[in-house]
């Protein structure tokens, strides 16, 4: 406007009368943002722990003290680790009113996460200025393995509608179950159960009770090495494996068996001995919070001498871990199998999901071919471990990062009902 008064002299005294305006009002717009002390209340509200790999939900809660409606920006300092940098809400709030809202956030990696400022900058009406407030400075929140899958299959670990969830039922086979009482006979027990002697001292059919076998021991053994940090979804595979080692943990302990972990690379560690106490869960959790690993490469006969060592009960060892090769399946194969002689091994590793794209996708050009080639090699050569494992006694459960949870639930279920421990 000045520029133009220059050209046109006749409008600078008019160009003054509006710099003045613009002065009055935003004079104004400072009283009114900045005569109360305390224009505002804001709170952010994280969980006492965050759940590795899901969406957590954070909240900020606002409350207006100015006798107007106000506009607010908030930019909320989030951990480093979430590498958000354009972070920003823009809500309205009306006069002497509160607000609640949020956003979630999905942690990839255990440990502390230290949130920095709650930065919220208030207008007014007239939009002329912004003040700033400052809150919540400094809060730290851990991360620790998927608690909240740990709630979820908590509710589900005895509902009858487990297969919507991909549980499956299994039939049970045979009678490998502990002897609970002798009771009279009723329709529908079975006829093989009945006891003689009983019924003859009391002249009516009388039948066995049993009930599941309990207490047994189930371990489950991670490998923290060089072969569980191929990462899936933001997640490493050692990540997974902690998260269904806390869920199954859980579904162990809920079949009043006990449930045991250590994990291993170069030295076997983060031992936690197979009890059903009631801190059992919790002494679980903070083991699995505090896995740290520099994915060496992992010693196998460590752990053979190890559980020789220390089990000396026939138990169930679920072993978490990733063979790409038949080669790499070879060169541990002495210590799995010496390992399956004295327990019951069932070892868990990963498909490579990315080769089932690759699989998939329509071929146009021979090096597409040739990546097809080499994918449906590898993949063929996952399923001929899975049969090596198998022909010496060793179950194994060939799954996708995203089922595992799911479908070791689903073995040790199995095993449980088959009684083969």
């Amino acid at each position: 406007m000045f520029f133009f008064a220059f050209v046109f002299p006749n409008l600078y005294n008019a160009v003054w009368l509006l710099v003045l305006i613009l002065a009055t009002f935003t004079g104004l717009d400072l009283l009114l943002l900045y005569l109360a002390q305390t224009g505002i209340e804001a709170h952010r509200e994280a969980p006492e722990k965050l759940s590795n790999g899901d969406l957590n939900p954070i909240t900020i809660k606002i409350k207006n003290h100015y006798t107007f409606m106000i506009f607010i920006k908030v930019i909320d300092e989030i951990p480093f680790q979430f590498q958000v940098r354009d972070f920003k809400i823009l809500k309205t709030i009306k006069a002497s009113a509160q607000k609640e809202f949020g956003y979630d956030l999905r942690p990839t990696e255990r440990g502390e996460y230290h949130f920095g400022s709650l930065n919220i900058y208030v207008s007014s009406p007239l939009r002329l200025i912004s003040r700033r407030f400052i809150f919540d400075e400094n809060q730290m929140v851990p991360t620790y393995p998927s608690y909240l899958q740990l709630r979820k299959y908590d509710l589900l670990a005895f509902s009858n509608n487990l297969f919507q969830y991909g549980i499956k039922k299994i039939r049970r086979i045979g009678h490998t179950m502990e002897f609970e009482q002798i009771k009279e006979y009723v329709q529908g027990d079975d006829l093989r159960t009945i006891n003689w002697k009983a019924t003859a001292k009391k002249s009516s059919l009388m039948v066995n009770q049993f009930q599941d076998e309990k207490s047994q021991s189930v371990y489950m053994a991670i490998d923290k090495g060089r072969v569980m940090q191929m990462p899936f979804d933001g997640l490493s595979l050692l990540d997974y494996a902690i998260n269904s080692s806390l869920v199954l943990a859980n579904v162990i302990l809920k079949k009043q068996d006990k449930a045991g972990l250590f994990a291993f690379s170069r030295k076997v560690e983060n031992r936690v001995f197979a009890e059903r106490r009631g801190s059992q869960m919790q002494k679980i959790l903070e083991t699995l919070y505090n896995i740290k690993t520099d994915f060496f490469e992992s010693d196998y006969s460590r752990l053979y001498v190890d559980i020789k060592k220390n089990i000396n009960q026939r138990s169930l060892i679920i072993l978490y871990t990733n063979f790409e090769t038949m080669d790499g399946l070879n060169r541990q194969l002495p210590y799995l199998k010496g390992i399956a002689k004295s327990h019951l091994l069932v070892v868990v590793f990963f498909q490579n999901t990315e080769l089932n794209q690759i699989i998939n996708k329509k071929t146009n050009t021979i090096q597409e071919v040739y990546d097809k080639v080499i994918a449906e090699k590898f993949m063929f050569e996952k399923r001929l471990i899975a049969n090596e494992l198998k022909k010496y006694g060793i179950h194994s459960v060939l799954t996708q990062p995203e089922n595992l949870t799911l479908d070791a639930i689903n073995k040790y279920l199995e095993i449980k009902s088959r009684g083969i421990l």
